[in-house]
Formats: structure tokens, sequence, C-alpha cells
């Protein structure tokens, strides 16, 4: 299927805009992993495959998608998420759209998911988190495992967060649940992942849980990691009437 898009910059990242042929008029911003990319033609999740799948399912819902760049690497970093407001922002003015949006975050882009979740609650309709990193700390003790991950993670963070490599443990959030109305869903996948869901979703789920937070989570197989965008999708249309 043709992929009908428009790329454009701002702050010097390259964004673009999935519209669909026939729009119902709900947007959904995606937040993605440390793969993640948007150039002035393509996009991570044009040439993968299976999130090129995901993308053009969810588009057929009637979905306008859209993304940045993001800086790359940035892990949460209080400039991604100046940066996602500001695409929110140019989108919603752009495009005939509820004002209200989806997210759909990836690994590390539900770390700025969380942020919006904090500062701009009465903008988010629901959420959708894919094998989520949550929890910043946690993430930075379990790749201490690993000596060249971890330096390299430390490195990203420091440039990412704009602050010297010995500050970073001071300087990185931790995990915490902020009360909110909006609902979350998480797709986890089982078995060995980059993010282990007892540092994540599990510890999230938790947190929700003691103070009645809307948060529900699914464990999925390998095999079925982006062929749930009916469930996505129905999860998503029963907050369409949210005023």
């Amino acid at each position: 299927m043709e992929v009908q898009q428009r790329f454009f910059q701002l702050d010097d990242q390259w964004c673009v805009v999935h519209l669909p042929e026939r729009p119902n008029g709900f947007a959904i911003l995606i937040l993605g992993d440390t793969n993640h990319f948007v150039s002035d033609s393509t996009s991570f999740w044009l040439q993968h495959k299976g999130r090129r799948q995901l993308l053009n399912d969810l588009r057929e819902y009637g979905y306008t998608i859209f993304y940045s760049n993001l800086y790359g690497r940035h892990w949460g970093s209080p400039k991604a998420v100046r940066l996602v407001k500001q695409l929110i922002y140019y989108v919603l003015k752009s495009e005939i759209l509820n004002n209200r949006i989806y997210i759909l975050a990836e690994g590390m882009g539900a770390l700025v998911a969380l942020r919006l979740l904090e500062t701009l609650p009465q903008q988010i309709r629901a959420v959708v988190m894919l094998s989520p990193c949550l929890d910043l700390q946690a993430q930075l003790a379990y790749e201490k495992e690993n000596k060249f991950f971890y330096k390299r993670m430390v490195k990203e963070i420091s440039v990412a967060y704009e602050i010297d490599e010995m500050n970073i443990k001071d300087a990185v959030p931790s995990l915490s649940f902020v009360q909110s109305c909006v609902p979350i869903k998480i797709w986890q996948l089982s078995g060995v992942t980059s993010y282990p869901s007892s540092f994540h979703c599990r510890k999230y789920e938790e947190l929700a849980r003691k103070v009645k937070g809307q948060v529900d989570v699914v464990y999925h197989l390998p095999e079925k990691r982006y062929s749930f965008s009916k469930a996505i999708h129905q999860f998503y249309q029963q907050y369409n009437d949210l005023q």
C-alpha cells in the first residue's frame, strides 16, 4: 500500500506525518525505541517490515500518525520532551484532528510518554506501550553487567541530557506513577528482552495498582510482536468519546 506522508523539520530534526485515506479524526504519536530514526524521505517505521505493517494497519483504521527523529537516542531527555510538545502543537494546528491524541510508545520512547502523562494529561486519550523502558535508573544498573553496553549508554545519556558523565546517576529519573485519568495498556514481549519486565512494566503495574491507576499488561510471544494492530485499535476506540 502506498503510504501518503509529509516530511518536515522542527529544531533541525526530521519529522513525518502519515495521512490515512479515510481519516477518523484521531491522531497517534509514535515514540520509538533506540533504533528509531526519521530522515528527509524515510524512517525506521517505513523500513522495518513488522513496524511498517503495523503503521499501515493503523492508517487503514483511519488514524493520522506522526513522529520525530527526536535527536536519536534521547533516553527521555527534557530536550526530547520539549520537541515532542512542539510537534504535537504543530500537527494539531496543521491537520484537521481531534485535539486529544493517542500515544504509541516503544522501548525508550516510553520515557517521553511518562513525561507527557505528567505534563499534558489533558491532551492524551490513551497510551499503548510496547515492551517499554520505564525506569532509567534501573536500566542503567542492569546494563552494568555488560561493560561495553554500560559505557555506551552512559555516553548516550550524557549527550542527550547535556550533562557530564559523572553526574548521570543524580540526573536521570527513577520510576514513579503519576496519578492521572489516562488509561495505559502495555504489550510486553515474553522472555529475554532489552528491558526486563521485572524492572519496568511489572514494577509500573504494581505502582499503578497501589493508587488504582489504569494500567493493563498483556504478555505476548516474539512471533506476535507486530500483529496486534486490531487489538490496539480496539483499545483506542474505547476512548474515542472522551471530551
